[in-house]
């Protein structure tokens, strides 16, 4: 009996490892690697960043949310690794520019290059809303509080003011191909200086930064692509230069530490986004653009390839469940009472611990939720002689006369 118990096992690797060099033999040699692999990172970071931070706490016979970095507020350095919004919209100003040379190389028109873009981006949007919108009908009939199902839809739709910004630059890519970052930059300077120096400007004056910050890496990105960011040189000037001045605002400015919100503080740095922000936003820029070399030769190992092309394929999907999959876990484990690290008052490293016990409990139902949604973002199954996705060339910058 233990021989084909064994079997099984080694079958699924054998099985798994044969797809992962099929994936890796059907991606040209062009592909830049290094820019997938950023775009994983950057998505997976988000989504534990947030697994993380963000606790629902049972009380009164209703949920509420809370966060860990609001009782400890020495755990900001964890946002500063999860936080990274910024590299997703690097990459996805990188991948956008190149994308609209090359569509406009083959005759394609900005019309319809940008539904292309945009049907990718959004169409996962119409089953989040639909189940959410079935999940609060539902809890309304059946009595729940509002302030509950204020919280859950609050949590669950979170994550479409980030798509909607991202479509906006989408679509207003062909005005950004020349723009230099440091305008926009200067944008959220002056922003801020009348926000929190001169204490001046309306109450929405904040949320010019919700475009302007995320249009600084956006444009980097825009950078990259006309081959400005090549040098390592480069990189290590805003590593550096973001470093340098995010700290300063920290210490000097009173910006706070932490580069997400925390429930109860006065100042979100992100929401709307801050100078702060925006220049730990230029560190990490510059810190995935000095790893591009490092990241292209582990990218050349075919199950590291392949987990990241799924992560790619399924970006969208697991950006917009990964909040509704850590609800769904903590409503079905409310069957089994108050559990810490779910249920209690994030207030301890008793609760830190037991949340990262119920991490790879995430992941699964996060998986399920991937496995019934995913063809609303990879669309119908492909032909069996049709070329696979993964054929799209985005190659890194080429040292010759034709790219310069």
């Amino acid at each position: 009996m233990a021989e084909p118990t064994l079997r099984a096992p080694r079958r699924a690797l054998h099985a798994i490892r044969q797809g992962a060099h099929r994936v890796d033999a059907a991606t040209p040699a062009s592909r830049d690697r290094a820019v997938d692999a950023l775009r994983a990172f950057a998505i997976l970071g988000v989504v534990l960043g947030h697994w993380l931070v963000t606790a629902l706490v049972a009380q009164d016979g209703g949920l509420h949310t809370a966060s860990p970095l609001q009782r400890m507020p020495w755990l900001a350095p964890i946002s500063w690794i999860f936080q990274t919004l910024a590299v997703f919209f690097l990459v996805g100003g990188h991948v956008a520019t190149r994308s609209l040379a090359s569509a406009q190389a083959r005759g394609t028109t900005y019309p319809h290059w940008l539904r292309a873009r945009l049907t990718r981006l959004l169409r996962p949007v119409a089953a989040l809303l639909a189940l959410w919108t079935v999940a609060a009908v539902t809890l309304l009939l059946t009595g729940a509080p509002l302030a509950t199902i204020h919280t859950l839809l609050k949590l669950a739709l979170s994550p479409l003011w980030f798509l909607l910004v991202f479509a906006a630059l989408t679509a207003a890519t062909p005005l950004l191909t020349r723009l230099n970052p440091l305008w926009p930059l200067a944008v959220v300077l002056h922003v801020d200086v009348l926000r929190f120096g001169l204490h001046m400007g309306p109450s929405w004056l904040g949320w010019v930064n919700l475009a302007a910050g995320w249009l600084v890496p956006y444009t980097l990105g825009a950078a990259w692509t006309r081959g400005e960011l090549d040098t390592r040189r480069a990189a290590w000037v805003l590593l550096i230069a973001g470093t340098t001045a995010t700290a300063a605002l920290i210490i000097w400015a009173g910006y706070p530490a932490s580069m997400v919100g925390v429930p109860g503080t006065t100042i979100s740095n992100l929401n709307p986004p801050t100078l702060a922000a925006v220049t730990f936003g230029l560190a990490q820029c510059g810190l995935a653009l000095l790893l591009r070399d490092r990241l292209r030769r582990a990218m050349t190992r075919p199950l590291a390839w392949s987990a990241t092309t799924l992560t790619n394929l399924s970006a969208m999907t697991i950006f917009l469940w990964h909040q509704t999959a850590l609800m769904a876990t903590t409503a079905t484990a409310l069957l089994a009472g108050r559990l810490p690290g779910l249920h209690t008052h994030p207030d301890s490293l008793t609760w830190v611990a037991a949340r990262l016990a119920y991490l790879p409990l995430f992941a699964l139902t996060l998986t399920l939720f991937w496995l019934a949604f995913r063809h609303h973002e990879q669309g119908p199954r492909r032909p069996r002689n049709r070329p696979s996705r993964l054929v799209h060339h985005h190659s890194p910058q080429a040292k010759t006369p034709h790219n310069a």
